[in-house]
């Protein structure tokens, strides 16, 4: 594992608000495809998809779907009469969604369009489940977000969100000090708020949204899987670019993990946490 160079300005600390603007856009395509390809996070996703639940012949809108991981699951969902919308700010990002989603045999049933989260492009009412997965934690304002997912679901549709929660991350270390002061330094610069997942259902009873329930999951990982190993790297980076330590400290921090998985004591666990409301007739 190593320390990245720093890859040029950023608009915002946390470049997910605007993709397009980053220097470095193939990465960010390459992290959300390892993301959804590692077995632990596609499995926690498919519970969560049918706890919201999705079902054959739904109208399905997914909220800022990045290279379309959730609406290629969600195109085996839905069945031959149902139909899949993913949208995203992010014209690079639909730009590899179409292309990965072309390769499957259901991409007719997927619609990609570039819009934003917080003003979409649709009557009220317009389908039966609306998902924002793993993307309020991205966001200024997330109630805007789930207020607007809110108003194209119709009466009886579902509303359902999903989010880590960083407060939650426990990983083994030799220096736990240093990996607190990394994780909290990091986190408290880039996200609005570290503890989103936790959030999720207050957000659906504050827009309206009767029944809510909530799942936690966890993922897990004791190999260092190439996901975890890029979230590592990608908090030494931002660890370094912040100046909360130096270049030699960061790459320190992370041979501390490659010594871990070396002698089969590593171990990195984060929740997950998924919570569903229900939009009143």
């Amino acid at each position: 594992m190593r320390v990245a160079r720093g890859r040029g300005a950023r608009r915002h600390a946390d470049p997910y608000r605007d993709v397009d603007a980053q220097p470095d856009g193939a990465r960010f395509i390459e992290a959300l495809e390892t993301r959804g390809g590692t077995p632990t996070q596609a499995i926690l996703r498919r519970r969560f998809l049918r706890f919201v639940p999705v079902r054959s012949g739904d109208r399905v809108l997914e909220v800022g779907c990045g290279t379309g991981v959730v609406v290629r699951d969600l195109a085996g969902l839905v069945g031959a009469r149902g139909r899949v919308v993913g949208v995203d700010r992010s014209r690079l990002l639909l730009r590899a969604a179409r292309r990965l989603c072309r390769a499957r045999p259901r991409a007719g049933r997927i619609t990609l369009r570039v819009a934003d989260g917080a003003r979409l492009p649709w009557r009220a009412g317009r389908f039966d489940a609306t998902l924002a997965i793993t993307v309020l934690l991205h966001v200024s304002d997330p109630m805007a977000v789930v207020a607007e997912m809110a108003r194209v679901t119709r009466p009886g549709g579902r509303v359902g969100v999903q989010d880590q929660d960083f407060g939650t991350v426990a990983v083994e270390h030799p220096d736990p000090e240093l990996t607190a002061r990394i994780f909290t330094g990091v986190e408290n610069r880039i996200y609005e708020n570290r503890f989103s997942g936790r959030r999720l259902p207050g957000l659906l009873r504050a827009a309206g949204l009767g029944g809510v329930r909530l799942r936690t999951d966890v993922y897990q990982d004791t190999r260092l899987e190439p996901y975890t190993k890029s979230f590592l790297e990608r908090r030494a980076e931002n660890a370094v670019r912040f100046g909360i330590v130096d270049g030699r400290t960061a790459q320190r921090w992370l041979d501390g993990f490659t010594a871990l998985v070396a002698a089969g004591s590593f171990v990195l666990t984060m929740n997950y946490y998924g919570a569903v409301g229900v939009k009143p007739a």
